[in-house]
């Protein structure tokens, strides 16, 4: 939450953020064969992920409702900056 109370993930416009465990992180890298940093990026203070105890390195997944997919699975990897 902001200092203005605002609560960012909360916005409907904000898509489902989470942090991936090591396993899952694994799991999909192999199943792309690519290394976390093949990822797209995500800065480590970006607000739809600031509660998430992550550091960089870490993966967050990311669950986008689409109109055609339902739901829409996407992966970063969290940077610093």
């Amino acid at each position: 939450m902001t200092k203005s109370g605002f609560d960012i993930k909360k916005h409907f416009l904000v898509p489902k953020h989470t942090k991936v465990s090591e396993k899952e992180k694994s799991e999909v890298l192999e199943k792309y064969h690519i290394s976390v940093y093949d990822l797209p990026l995500i800065v480590k203070n970006d607000p739809a992920i600031k509660e998430l105890d992550v550091k960089p390195g870490d993966v967050v997944k990311i669950l986008r409702k689409s109109p055609t997919a339902g739901e829409a699975v996407f992966y970063r990897c969290v940077i610093n900056v």
